[in-house]
């Protein structure tokens, strides 16, 4: 029997263990085994260690972690026709039926029987993972599977928010973005790319904000206790037409409520406290709070191609498999710029 390397869950609130396990393999006639290149390191990964996730995930300990995936096909099923063995891809973090009313919408995110490697079953902090015909994006012979896998979750995730709010968005409009770290440096190339309002990005670091004003954002505003204050005078005392959070928590989203206009828009990426906001106040100005979780297949496709022409580019950290413990806690301590990727 085959094994691999893989990095387990044990416990919650207990550190990562690294384990062999036997190495997954063609079972169903759509499955897909790929030999993982680049495993991205998300806070979201914090958050299940945390045990966030246990009593929405049901998941069984020990399983292996990690939901943003890329590398090349290793083996394929006998109804595979999409992709061949040595195919570079990234991975869709869902595998879906393609069969349910939210399938047959493109809206994969929401299909009623999916699995969700690295959250619900099995994941990419491994050296193998199976996924399905489905889920597998086949990527520019220009990328690199250790360069993208980010692209998997939190670009997606990014991608999915920004491609909502740039529908409501004209040439007259702000958006403001909370948070130019890992998630936020991918939504501010997604913006820039697709609309031609004023981006407005929040953070409490000014080197960040450095490369948020390299990568598309119009305006840099330190996040000093005067933001709101600051992005007022920057709409003229009205606030933004949207405001993309990926912080969402240590008290973003009383900031970030208080910078939206009337009629204004919330993206809700990044999460950790509750949004405490007076009923009469969503009334009276009309603002829409929305949640925004990964994205579609298409969504992945189109992020692709803005990747493909250098639309859109991440930074990443590397880190070997083994050294799955300093990814996280450099993540845990704020010191990943980008992305943080595990690489077998």
């Amino acid at each position: 029997m085959n094994t691999m390397r893989a990095v387990q869950v044990v416990g919650y609130h207990q550190e990562l263990k690294m384990a062999e396990v036997p190495v997954p393999e063609v079972t169903g006639p759509w499955d897909v085994i790929v030999r993982i290149g680049g495993a991205g390191v998300c806070r979201t990964d914090l958050h299940i260690l945390e045990g966030q996730w246990a009593e929405k995930s049901h998941v069984h300990l020990p399983y292996t972690i990690g939901h943003e995936n890329a590398g090349w096909v290793h083996a394929v099923g006998s109804a595979v026709t999409n992709v061949r063995e040595g195919d570079k891809v990234i991975l869709h973090p869902l595998v879906t039926c393609g069969l349910c009313r939210a399938c047959r919408s493109g809206d994969d995110v929401h299909c009623e029987v999916s699995k969700f490697p690295g959250i619900d079953t099995n994941g990419g902090y491994a050296d193998y993972l199976l996924t399905s015909a489905r889920s597998v994006v086949k990527i520019d012979d220009s990328l690199e599977p250790s360069d993208v896998a980010a692209l998997a979750d939190a670009g997606l995730t990014a991608y999915h928010a920004a491609a909502k709010a740039v529908t409501k968005l004209t040439a007259r409009d702000t958006c403001v973005v909370l948070g130019a770290g890992g998630l936020g440096h991918i939504g501010i190339q997604v913006l820039k790319a697709l609309t031609p309002a004023r981006i407005v990005v929040v953070d409490r670091s000014s080197a960040a904000l450095d490369l948020a004003k390299e990568i598309g954002a119009d305006v840099g505003v330190l996040a000093d206790g005067s933001q709101v204050e600051q992005v007022l005078q920057l709409t003229g005392g009205k606030g933004a037409e949207a405001l993309i959070d990926f912080v969402g928590e240590g008290g973003a989203t009383a900031q970030g409520i208080a910078m939206l206009g009337q009629a204004g828009n919330y993206y809700v990426v990044g999460y950790g406290e509750n949004i405490n906001v007076p009923t009469i106040d969503i009334v009276s100005s009309e603002i829409n709070i929305i949640g925004n979780l990964v994205g579609s297949y298409n969504d992945l496709q189109d992020l692709m191609a803005l990747a493909a022409r250098g639309a859109v580019t991440l930074h990443t950290q590397k880190y070997a498999l083994a050294d799955f413990q300093k990814a996280i806690s450099d993540l845990d301590a704020g010191k990943v710029r980008g992305r943080a990727i595990l690489v077998p």
